[in-house]
């Protein structure tokens, strides 16, 4: 949504089975062999943890800077990531990631349905990674397939298409992810032994996945609290050796200065109530989602700091961790980031050179190659020019107007209002669902990449009937719903022929001061064809008054309808469709 060679891996805890509540059962038999394999270290041992998240399939750098202490630093690419890990490593180390490493992706890894992301991962060595929410972008069967391999289809695009797919070598991690038989799709759980420290990991993802992606995707599944799934966990791990207790977590926090500042200012997010609930014996939380990047100590209950990361997204940073161990016991622990500059990065975007502030990283030889044979596959796709913009659209925040995703809003409206198409009115478009800026070429040319990059999730548009009351209802629904509110609310994008303003200090259900369709104030009982994607028709992004229209007629690919909009040479939308009436100054109360 508005965002290394390792230890051999022990068998998982509790693989494929529900978490135990209270009191729990035994450690499982595998766990029990995991103690027996070897004494506890008995003197000063520091343990690496080198921590990634919302890597999001960039295999080429994702023309994304990192503010330094003077300008800022070209960063990201998978083959630079994999030797920055590689050269950071050291002997007592594991590689661990808080999710969503696949899912709207660059077109390279997209178009393969992630498989290279994943095959590059496993050669950087990442060795655990919780699910997020972008992990069941296609449903649960293909993100087993994305860690047991094959060439199994489970959607429009066809599996292995460049050469056979072995799945992950890293193992997912997926503890407050229920089956309807009441098992756990993945492991909840894992042991690892570093250096002589046994050190057990929890990974999970957010419990509102099932309102982030499309309802269809998750049917069946049941995504468990957190804090609640994770204490659960700790006695069984404790019960099997545990020294430490690593939480890898798909939720997220920010702050309002840079990530450099360990004062952490401004610290908010949906993860700090969870933390607030957890067992004091999780030392380490690891955490993603937001796209954010910090090292934050937060109180832990029953006393004491626990320590809080996040790497921001795309591979651009990693966070490097070390936990101090003497005589088996954690005594401390200490972070901080590596920026991945790599020597070869092209920024023709950006425009920014290398710094002297940070290292520069070469490619790793074997990633890089596995980016290239994947880059080439793509390219001809890629590179195939469809239209021309007289301007770039932003993409910008979900919580404001986007021109990025009102321009796929156009494209939708303009395929839909065909007879044939589903007759609509005017169309709407989630923010979330823009994912990058829209910048044409000199002379104004737009490939085929760059809207695939701007909407990779392969949604069918769908064209519905709803009453002028259920257009306000699902429009209120902007500031109510999920983890979003009026402080922090979830827009839509709609076509050019519509728009809306609203007032956040009004009370729920009264935030929308005026909606128009073509000039004219809607009306309540009229019954109007409006156009949106599967995902959001669905109730996707918790818009649950969306998957109650009627007579459903499909539209075709969307980003099909981006293309043929494009090839009319559109003017940029500039903006102005949705008016903010908030009062100056107005603060939204305090929970």
């Amino acid at each position: 949504m508005r965002r290394l060679p390792l230890f051999a891996l022990l068998p998982p805890l509790a693989a494929c089975t529900t978490l135990p509540h209270p009191p729990p059962p035994p450690p499982p038999p595998e766990l029990a062999q995991a103690v027996a394999n070897g004494p506890a270290a008995a003197g000063p041992v520091e343990v690496q943890i080198l921590a990634l998240n919302d890597f999001h399939g960039n295999l080429e750098p994702p023309q994304l800077s990192v503010p330094a202490i003077s300008g800022a630093v070209p960063a990201g690419g998978a083959a630079y990531l994999a030797s920055a890990l590689k050269s950071r490593r050291t002997t007592n180390s594991v590689t661990v990631a808080a999710g969503d490493l696949i899912g709207a992706t660059p077109i390279s890894s997209a178009l393969f349905l992630d498989e290279p992301s994943i095959m590059a991962l496993s050669e950087a060595g990442l060795d655990l990674a919780a699910v997020g929410n972008h992990e069941f972008d296609k449903g649960p069967a293909e993100l087993l397939r994305m860690q047991k391999g094959g060439c199994d289809q489970h959607g429009t695009r066809k599996p292995c298409a460049v050469e056979p797919f072995a799945g992950a070598k890293f193992q997912y991690l997926a503890a407050n992810v229920i089956t309807a038989d009441g098992q756990t799709l993945l492991p909840g759980t894992a042991m690892k032994t570093i250096g002589g420290i046994r050190v057990g990991f929890i990974g999970m993802t957010l419990k509102q996945t099932a309102t982030l992606v499309s309802p269809d995707g998750v049917r069946g599944l049941t995504f468990a609290d957190e804090a609640t799934t994770a204490n659960a966990a700790v006695p069984v791990l404790r019960a099997a050796g545990a020294q430490a207790i690593v939480l890898l977590i798909h939720q997220g926090a920010s702050i309002t200065g840079s990530y450099h500042d360990r004062a952490c200012p401004g610290l908010s997010g949906d993860i700090l109530p969870i933390l607030d609930r957890l067992d004091p014996a999780i030392a380490l939380v690891v955490s993603g989602h937001t796209h954010n990047a910090y090292i934050c100590r937060v109180p832990s209950k029953g006393g004491g700091m626990r320590l809080l990361t996040s790497a921001g997204r795309y591979g651009a940073m990693v966070t490097d961790i070390r936990l101090q161990f003497d005589g088996g016991r954690l005594i401390g622990d200490k972070a901080d980031f590596i920026v991945v500059q790599g020597e070869a990065i092209d920024t023709p975007r950006l425009k920014v050179p290398l710094s002297g502030a940070f290292p520069v990283f070469p490619a790793d030889p074997a990633v890089a190659e596995i980016v290239d044979r994947y880059r080439t596959a793509a390219a001809p796709l890629a590179n195939r020019a469809i239209g021309r913009l007289d301007g770039s659209v932003e993409k910008g925040e979900v919580d404001e107007e986007s021109t990025a995703a009102e321009l796929i809003s156009d494209g939708q409206l303009f395929v839909a209002r065909a007879l044939d198409r589903g007759a609509a009115d005017f169309a709407l478009m989630n923010n979330g669902g823009a994912r990058t800026d829209l910048i044409p070429e000199a002379d104004g040319t737009i490939r085929f990449g760059q809207i695939f990059a701007m909407q990779p999730f392969a949604n069918n548009l769908v064209t519905k009937s709803y009453t002028g009351d259920e257009i306000k209802a699902v429009l209120e629904q902007q500031f109510v719903i999920g983890d979003k509110d009026r402080s922090n609310p979830n827009l839509m994008a709609p076509s050019n022929n519509f728009a809306f303003a609203f007032d956040r200090s009004r009370p729920r259900g009264q935030r929308i001061v005026s909606i128009s369709l073509d000039g004219k104030p809607i009306d309540p009982k009229r019954s109007y064809r409006v156009t949106i994607n599967n995902f959001l028709a669905s109730g996707g992004d918790n818009f649950t008054t969306l998957a109650v229209g009627r007579d459903p007629v499909d539209g075709g690919l969307d980003l099909d309808a981006t293309e043929a909009y494009l090839a009319t040479g559109p003017k940029a939308p500039q903006g102005g469709r949705i008016r903010d009436l908030t009062p100056k100054g107005w603060k939204p109360p305090k929970p």
